[in-house]
């Protein structure tokens, strides 16, 4: 049975990811769930051999990429994105037995969480002081420990602390989506399913145009680029890493192209490809033809 990493602990929007891919037999067969208490722990776990996989939340809708992912992903020994799964994100407002929303002078909540439902919190509890946790189920746990009032969290969590609901389907936006992904060690990507998303990190050089360059290798092969971000890499003011998405498979030959083109100059890690939940943008340009010219070509075929 493979032991599976979590961003815990239990009752988190992550663990129910993880069901959603169980359920979506990713997985061979039933896992045992290990949870950890963030995004970085749980990716460790996979690079010391405590656990086969994890699952981490990567994108909010709302609030863009979780940068504790990102992070994690980028530095230390290299791992591997093999699926992915979304979840539409709505919270749980959750005190004691007997707690009444006026009653409330202190809101647990995980920084990611109380950025989704700011506006609500404005609305209902504005006196209260915001106490921040190390997750969503993290934050019910303070809950009932008595650190806090109320907590911003999961129904999940409340049903296992035994909480009551004092509001539900809590979110400023409708609709609010978070993507999931399970990591693995490197492997052999899942196979091309033409509908599918790859993801890299880049490091440039400190020169003029050195990102313009890199763009370039994806838009002169029709690569429809997903998601561009830049985060620091902490070494120096002014240094950044660069996270590209882009809509394809490392076995694209287009995709293969750009990343061989762009390993001759720059550092490029490789964070994999797998199908995509929601498919966004456009695959690229098939080769066959081309390949097949070229083919004849080097047969000597003439008039092509």
């Amino acid at each position: 049975m493979p032991r599976i990493a979590y961003f815990g602990p239990s009752g988190t929007f992550t663990e129910m990811a993880l069901a959603k891919l169980e359920s979506s037999a990713v997985f061979d067969g039933p896992v045992e769930r290990v949870a950890a208490p963030s995004q970085g722990a749980a990716l460790d776990l996979i690079r010391s051999g405590d656990v086969d996989g994890a699952v981490v939340p990567i994108e909010s809708s709302v609030e863009g990429s979780i940068s504790a992912t990102l992070d994690s992903l980028a530095i230390g020994p290299r791992l591997q994105i093999v699926a992915e799964t979304e979840l539409e994100v709505s919270f749980t407002i959750l005190a004691r037995p007997g707690t009444e929303l006026a009653d409330v002078r202190t809101l647990a909540a995980y920084p990611v969480a109380a950025a989704q439902v700011r506006m609500w919190i404005a609305r209902r509890l504005a006196d209260a002081e915001i106490y921040t946790s190390a997750s969503n189920a993290a934050a019910a746990e303070d809950v009932a420990e008595g650190r806090a009032d109320a907590a911003v969290s999961t129904a999940l969590a409340g049903e296992r602390l035994g909480l009551t609901a004092l509001a539900s389907g809590v979110a400023d936006h409708e609709q609010a989506i978070t993507r999931f992904v399970l990591v693995t060690r490197p492997r052999v990507a899942p196979a091309a399913t033409g509908a599918d998303r790859t993801s890299i990190v880049l490091e440039l050089a400190n020169e003029p145009g050195s990102l313009m360059r890199a763009f370039a290798e994806f838009a002169t092969r029709g690569i429809d680029l997903t998601r561009i971000e830049s985060r620091p890499t902490r070494t120096g003011m002014g240094t950044y890493r660069f996270y590209l998405d882009c809509v394809g498979h490392i076995d694209d030959t287009a995709v293969a192209e750009a990343l061989k083109a762009l390993h001759r100059t720059a550092r490029i890690r490789f964070l994999g490809s797998w199908p995509a939940t929601s498919a966004t943008g456009t695959p690229p340009p098939s080769d066959e033809a081309a390949a097949e010219w070229l083919t004849q070509l080097r047969k000597g075929v003439a008039d092509l």
